[in-house]
């Protein structure tokens, strides 16, 4: 910009209109300063007419790269002292509250669970300072929801957390039967299948999500083919590893789950068999929604083989299901119904499946059959404890990274 303030108000208009495309950037703000009081001095901007101050503005803005809205503010502090100087007067700063290893820690955790909402991850760290007792987790266990979201978008924060693209989501269809009613009881469940994808023509992996509709207790298995063979000891283990007896089991029309091998099964355990209804596609809601924020979100959307079916399965069995029921909170739905009579759902309780079940049970004690008889509220509260929400959560991101590196070198050999 050296000599820039010397032109003539020809030579500017001419420069104007020459360099439409070009654009310019001021480098240190106190030379900027100085150029535009060397203009507006050279050019005599206070007894300008209207056309020429206007000219004179679009010339500092090209030449300097500043809005619009900067250059006018400029130009009233040179009206106003006679010269463009830095302003005195200095915004109150509140003091930052969390520091740079909050940020670092709230992005392992984010990591570890998969970023989910900010409900659900300010209980995560609730937990973790008031149960687990983890003097780091101090002062991010009294964040608000809102500003956890605002941590999110510091710098440090980006720096730390390993983000995963993801691709739209599958929507399933749904046809419907009959809605049940577990009235306040667990056991009723709401099943579905999710596919991995198909390669050359080839299947992937099935899984199978089994969700409580009261507590929202999880139960994952995996299948290479959705056939009677494959399908029955998976399922019947499925069923196995849920702490209350099932009294339901609910899904949509698909053949999977509506035929006589699965009806056979399901009479021998003296369980209650729905299916969905028509033009009613939020009565298998709860588990789809699962399929989304839970299956899809760890396992993603890429082609996974068959032939890897037992081991996912395992990895279920011992590392997700664990995870998911004693240290994943959900949001726990609150009917409302307003003077009109319209009803609707919030969320204001996050809390673990287990937690949600202990209170249940804890509130009746009349009702034993909240249980199975092999299990007590002792034993389920000693697994629950075994780890923090954040270390079970590493664990099982861990033995997760190990099962998709066996999928990498499976597609490398191949």
């Amino acid at each position: 910009m050296q000599d820039g303030e010397k032109l003539s108000l020809e030579q500017i208009r001419a420069f104007l209109d020459a360099s439409e495309e070009i654009q310019f950037e001021g480098k240190r703000r106190q030379e900027v300063y100085d150029w535009i009081t060397r203009l507006l001095r050279q050019q005599g901007y206070r007894r300008q007419g209207k056309v020429v101050r206007g000219l004179l503005r679009r010339y500092v803005a090209k030449m300097t790269g500043l809005s619009r809205a900067q250059v006018t503010r400029l130009i009233g502090r040179y009206r106003e002292h006679s010269e463009v100087k830095e302003s005195s007067r200095r915004q109150h700063r509140f003091p930052s509250r969390f520091t740079q290893a909050d940020l670092e820690l709230l992005a392992k955790v984010d990591e570890a669970h998969e970023t989910m909402s900010g409900p659900a991850t300010r209980k995560i760290l609730e937990r973790e300072w008031e149960i687990y007792k983890h003097d780091e987790y101090e002062r991010l266990a009294t964040v608000s929801v809102a500003h956890i979201y605002n941590l999110r978008k510091r710098r440090r924060y980006r720096e730390c957390r390993m983000n995963y693209i993801k691709t739209r989501t599958v929507q399933v269809a749904i046809g419907e039967r009959r809605k049940p009613q577990p009235g306040g009881q667990p056991g009723y469940l709401r099943v579905d299948t999710v596919h991995q994808g198909d390669r050359d023509g080839i299947k992937g992996v099935y899984h199978i999500n089994a969700v409580d509709e009261v507590t929202q207790w999880q139960v994952i298995g995996s299948v290479a083919a959705i056939t009677q063979t494959h399908l029955e000891p998976v399922l019947r283990a499925i069923l196995g590893q849920f702490p209350f007896p099932i009294r339901g089991f609910h899904s949509d029309n698909g053949s999977e789950f509506i035929n006589e091998s699965v009806s056979a099964l399901l009479k021998r355990l003296l369980i209650e068999q729905t299916k969905s209804r028509s033009r009613k596609s939020n009565d298998n809601g709860l588990v789809e929604s699962k399929n989304g924020a839970v299956i899809r979100k760890h396992m993603g959307y890429g082609y996974i083989a068959a032939a890897h079916a037992e081991d996912i399965h395992r990895f279920y069995h011992h590392h997700f299901n664990p995870y998911l029921n004693f240290h994943r909170p959900c949001g726990q739905p609150e009917r409302i119904v307003d003077e009109r009579g319209k009803e609707k759902y919030v969320y204001r309780r996050y809390a673990t499946p287990w937690e949600t079940l202990r209170a249940l049970s804890c509130a009746a004690p009349e009702q034993p059959a909240y249980l199975r008889p092999e299990c007590s509220l002792q034993s389920l509260d000693r697994m629950a404890k075994t780890h923090s929400d954040t270390e079970c959560a590493k664990s099982m991101q861990e033995a997760k990274r190990k099962l998709f590196s066996g999928f990498r070198q499976e597609r490398k050999s191949a």
